[in-house]
């Protein structure tokens, strides 16, 4: 008999890398959110209770076909089942279509949605995460991230949102929501809550739906500019932890480490989508493209960084852009560092940053370069507590007590 352990391990394991894909299968096939959510954590619990026997060849594939089954047994049982039938358009024999989790995000992202529902169901479905994960990345409370995906399910079965990726002529109203939500799973993998500093799952699944989007549109900047980013910044990943498993910022990464591949797609297709507009992500991407093309940390052109983000501010205007920006300023050779914290206090006050531990962490980055000790340790007392992943805890500490 496997042993219980392995088993645990294994379909923690699936489930990071196939939650989303089961998950859209079952609701290609029920159009019910909350019955193919219901049934696929069904799945992964009769596979805790059945693999200990025997671990499937294909896992994915196992919970796939037990999770559709568990649905079709909760359809038939459905008083409505005649009305639900026609709905159930399935090729002879499939189980899966390579566009499931597509077609999930842009039925998550259907503009019937209000904005911050789309973002947060999206998060839930695609991603599996947790209500309290959520809440860490759209940086809500619990609750609200609760209600928020709540509503979502119950809008999209009031409405009967078709599960589908939309025709050409609707993509360009869709396309931003669409855009965001997939760059959000891919920040919801790269600094992640809990031991791991990332959760490679979520990252790869945020450059497969980019990649996606590429293709459905090749036309627009965006998509390229998006996949261009996500691509740049995972090619520095190998290069964010040291080899005993702490952080490694980018100003002392091994740059040799990063992953050319990688790097030179990422930075043609940024490059693309600069030639044929400037969105934000496109302007997102030339930052990434700063950084990843400077021959060291101390060589970034930190004035045209700041540029890009002054471009920014006049098109997407939060609070997040502002911080970067400032954080970028502080870098300028010769920068007025009491001007800098003058605009960190500033941003303290904005709603949408009170639980952001970067804000607290630049501040204490730019106190201890002012000579102002104490200051910069309350800074770092104060992002340590709001941070939700160990491996930044242990490094802010370790910043800390530098101070001492």
């Amino acid at each position: 008999m496997t042993e219980a352990v392995e088993v645990t391990r294994v379909v923690d394991r699936v489930h990071r890398e196939s939650w989303s894909t089961v998950l859209a299968s079952v609701v290609r096939l029920t159009r019910d959110l909350d019955l193919a959510e219901d049934c696929t954590q069904d799945a992964f619990v009769r596979a805790l209770r059945t693999w200990p026997d025997g671990i499937p060849d294909n896992p994915a594939g196992w919970l796939t076909t037990v999770a559709r089954r568990l649905a079709l047994d909760g359809l038939r049982r459905e008083t409505n089942l005649r009305r639900k039938l026609p709905l159930l358009v399935e090729e002879p024999g499939e189980t899966e279509q390579p566009t499931d989790p597509l077609r999930l995000v842009f039925t998550c992202c259907h503009p019937a949605l209000a904005r911050e529902s789309q973002v947060a169901l999206t998060l839930r479905l695609i991603c599996g995460l947790t209500t309290r994960e959520v809440a860490a990345v759209l940086l809500i409370a619990e609750a609200t991230a609760a209600a928020r995906i709540t509503r979502a399910k119950k809008k999209i079965a009031a409405a009967g949102i078709p599960y589908r990726i939309p025709a050409d002529h609707e993509l360009p109203a869709r396309m931003d929501v669409v855009l965001t939500v997939v760059h959000l799973v891919y920040t919801a993998g790269y600094v992640a809550t809990g031991a791991e500093l990332t959760r490679t799952d979520l990252t790869g699944r945020a450059i497969e739906l980019a990649r996606m989007l590429e293709r459905l549109m090749p036309d627009e900047p965006e998509p390229q500019a998006l996949l261009g980013l996500l691509l740049m910044t995972e090619a520095r990943g190998d290069a964010r932890v040291s080899a005993d498993g702490e952080l490694v910022l980018l100003a002392d990464q091994d740059r040799s480490r990063w992953n050319g591949k990688l790097l030179a797609e990422g930075v043609a297709r940024a490059t693309a989508a600069l030639q044929r507009g400037h969105g934000r992500f496109a302007l997102q991407a030339a930052v990434a493209g700063l950084h990843v093309t400077a021959p060291s940390w101390e060589q970034t052109d930190w004035p045209q960084v700041v540029r890009m983000y002054d471009a920014m501010m006049v098109s997407w205007p939060t609070p997040i852009v502002a911080l970067n920006r400032a954080a970028a300023h502080s870098l300028v050779p010769g920068a007025d560092l009491e001007a800098v914290l003058t605009e960190l206090d500033a941003l303290s006050k904005e709603p949408a940053l009170a639980t952001y531990a970067y804000l607290p962490a630049t501040r204490a980055d730019v106190c201890t370069r002012l000579g102002r000790q104490a200051e910069a340790a309350e800074a770092y007392a104060q992002a340590i507590q709001l941070t939700a992943n160990e491996t930044e805890r242990r490094f802010l500490t370790t910043r800390l007590k530098s101070l001492r």
